[in-house]
């Protein structure tokens, strides 16, 4: 029950997004096809992958009915915790919001890009796009990837925007029955409720689980994505690599990696996130190449194929919806997506002339390996080289404050923005303004504050043994997982890549490295209880390799001193602790506090002050940034911004009268929205329509965030006499 819970939320998004994609393409994205398309999708994919496979049973420790009950209680509280202090992230200032908006447009309308009108034609003084919004040829588009607001949309549709502000916790509990469904195959089930509380407590995962971030979907997938080629090698190893198993084996496969694929569908960042797994599909079909002269010695080659099939197709329907809705976005994003399209080019590269090479290769890799006395030596010391190098990593990005200083000296208008926004956030901290500085020096230490010390010291501790386990044949589980984690980590710490201010910033922390640390750190801790056993049971051996996962055997536990009993259950206890408290201390700030409570009200309190038939003009900087979108999306009203005179936040009179008079001669009620009644005053008596005041997120930069912050939006309206 436990294996087939914590697969089904990646089947079902999988399916949901390999259907809708198609329909929002030619603009039928509504309920009832997208339903029964993508309904029909996710039930077929989830039988193809939860027929129970054959083979005798035992053949791996199972979960016991309270352990699944456990982690099931912890997701189900982890979705109500959350869904009780829930976000109402409306008017546009960060991504969540436009996320919102996107699903609030998608909802409605069900096709891209959104049209304009409703002004009486061109004008230079007219500009419809926003913040987060893009103008194209025929209306404008959302800023991001299509995946998430496609997932969003369907609490829109069930309870209007209530209903798609609470997507977001529910996702958040599936994440968390997927990293506890990774934990028990890479650790056990024993491990997979402490796995699941130290990733559900940890300040990223219920920040992006109250609001409408991209994040916590594509943990699904690529964390449902191993569990699901974890399943496949389990499978295949059953059937003994041939039979009815093989063929469910491959089928899984194929399942996974479409659910790699199916991540850049969500975020663009997907790319890099799942790049090992191109390089272990290859690493697999070589492997099985490779293997063909002396027989399968390999059977898990024969996943090779079905995974890097499956993964293409799930990338094929992502870079489809990046180049038909999201050009502006890809084009702002070039400086940092041009040099990891040239890394995945490599990659393909490598893969296809390894895999060529293989069976010509393998023997003489063999024999240069142990050829001579000295490079039997090498052979011999990698692992240990190797376990080595992991720590030397670590070490480095843990130094790395001391010796380094981030910076960048800002060129383009969009560095000069940030810039401006880190020098006010300094201010606010109490912090010498600098808006050069980066912050990302500090990156490792902003794990530490999410996971806590204990968690990264063991989950370096693991990954080394894991390391040198692998170097030497064994583990082979763990090396897909290891590699996305390792990889991720690193190019992920080393840059960023976002404002660092938090708990926005810890953002980037949520597909990969946070569950990937806590799970590294549990899987440690069953290595350290592993290894107290022992010394309680002199002579004893183990019965079971730690965190073989599907290659694990039921555990003999011969009778042990009571001392030795009592002191190794002790330590284990302290381990489970120190992996809990960290994250939940470090959580208790903000976890009690709903952030933008209110804002879902103050909209639809301004929606019905409009007047029928109106067409807004948003006369002033701020109220356009945060607005347009969500009079346009939500109030269903033509919405357009009045361009800025130089120099301020206000435009020239001229152009908005012009304008008015323009909304005027085609049948409409033109409609002024500004911050504040004197930029109202020129064009008639103004009222306000909207007084929020609300909390937000904290924006902290060299600790970790403990509260949140005061935040007031005024919003007035006239009707031009």
């Amino acid at each position: 029950m436990l294996a087939g819970l914590s697969v089904v939320p990646t089947l079902a998004l999988s399916g949901w997004l390999l259907a809708g994609l198609p329909l929002l393409l030619v603009g039928w994205f509504r309920p009832l096809p997208a339903a029964l398309a993508g309904g029909l999708l996710a039930v077929i994919l989830c039988h193809y992958s939860l027929r129970r496979p054959p083979g005798p049973d035992g053949c791996v420790p199972g979960a016991t009915a309270l352990q699944t009950a456990a982690v099931l209680a912890v997701s189900v509280a982890s979705g109500v915790f959350n869904g009780l202090f829930h976000g109402e992230q409306l008017m546009i200032r960060r991504d969540p919001s436009t996320y919102a908006q996107y699903a609030v447009w998608l909802a409605g309308h069900g096709s891209l890009p959104i049209p304009t009108g409703g002004f009486g034609g061109p004008d230079p003084a007219l500009r419809f796009d926003s913040m987060g919004f893009y103008p194209v040829p025929g209306g404008i588009v959302p800023q991001f990837m299509a995946g998430p607001p496609m997932i969003h949309a369907v609490g829109e549709w069930l309870g209007g925007v209530s209903g798609l502000l609470l997507v977001p916790p529910v996702l958040g509990a599936l994440a968390v029955l997927v990293v506890a469904g990774t934990a028990a195959r890479l650790a056990g089930p024993r491990w997979a409720v402490v796995a699941a509380v130290a990733f559900a407590v940890s300040l990223p995962i219920v920040y992006t689980s109250r609001t409408t971030f991209s994040e916590i979907p594509s943990l699904i997938l690529l964390f449902g994505g191993m569990n699901l080629l974890l399943d496949a090698r389990l499978r295949l190893r059953m059937g003994s690599g041939a039979g009815p198993a093989a063929g469910r084996a491959r089928t899984t496969a194929a399942l996974a990696g479409l659910a790699f694929g199916l991540a850049l569908l969500v975020r663009i960042d997907g790319l890099r996130d799942v790049l090992p797994v191109l390089a272990f599909a290859g690493f697999l079909v070589a492997m099985s190449r490779a293997s063909r002269p002396g027989g399968p010695a390999f059977p898990e080659g024969r996943l090779g194929l079905p995974l890097l099939a499956g993964l293409l197709v799930g990338a094929a329907w992502g870079f489809a919806a990046a180049l038909a809705f999201a050009r502006p976005y890809l084009s702002y994003l070039s400086g940092s997506l041009k040099p990891l399209l040239a890394i995945c080019a490599a990659v393909v590269v490598l893969t296809a002339a390894v895999t060529l090479l293989a069976p010509r290769s393998a023997g003489w890799l063999t024999a240069r390996l142990h050829g001579s006395a000295a490079r039997g030596r090498l052979a011999r010391r990698l692992p240990d080289l190797a376990a080595g190098l992991v720590v030397l990593v670590m070490a480095g990005l843990a130094v790395r404050p001391w010796v380094l200083t981030v910076r960048r000296t800002p060129v383009t208008a969009d560095d000069l923005l940030t810039a401006d926004f880190i020098r006010k956030t300094q201010l606010a901290d109490g912090l010498a303004p600098d808006g050069t500085r980066l912050y990302y020096e500090h990156s490792l230490t902003w794990v530490v504050w999410y996971v806590g010390l204990p968690a990264v010291v063991l989950a370096t501790v693991a990954a080394a043994v894991l390391v040198r386990r692998m170097v030497r044949g064994g583990e082979f589980g763990w090396v897909l997982p290891l590699a996305a984690i390792g990889w991720t980590t690193v190019t992920t710490l080393l840059r960023p890549g976002i404002t660092p201010d938090h708990p926005y910033a810890s953002r980037r922390l949520v597909p990969i490295i946070i569950p990937g640390f806590i799970l590294l750190a549990t899987w440690g801790l069953r290595l350290l209880d592993d290894w107290l056993r022992r010394r309680a049971q002199p002579g004893a051996g183990l019965g079971a390799r730690s965190g073989a996962g599907p290659e694990a055997r039921p555990e003999t536990r011969p009778e042990t001193r009571p001392g030795g009993r009592f002191g190794r259950r002790a330590a284990v206890t302290a381990g489970v602790l120190l992996l809990v408290a960290p994250p939940a201390i470090t959580s208790i700030g903000t976890a009690f506090t709903q952030v933008n409570r209110g804002e879902a009200a103050a909209v639809a309190g301004l929606c019905r002050a409009l007047p029928p038939h109106a067409s807004v003009l948003m006369a002033e900087r701020v109220t356009g940034d945060r607005l347009t979108q969500v009079v346009r999306g939500q109030c269903g009203v033509p919405t357009a911004r009045v361009v800025f005179a130089p120099g301020t936040s206000v435009p020239k009179p001229a152009d908005v009268r012009r304008l008015i008079a323009a909304v005027r001669r085609t049948g409409r009620q033109p409609v002024l929205l500004a911050a504040e009644p004197s930029q109202l005053a020129a064009y008639g008596p103004a009222t306000r329509v909207m007084r929020l005041r609300t909390r937000q997120d904290e924006r902290a930069l060299i600790d970790p965030p403990n509260g949140t912050w005061s935040l007031g939006v005024d919003v007035w309206m006239t009707l031009p006499v």
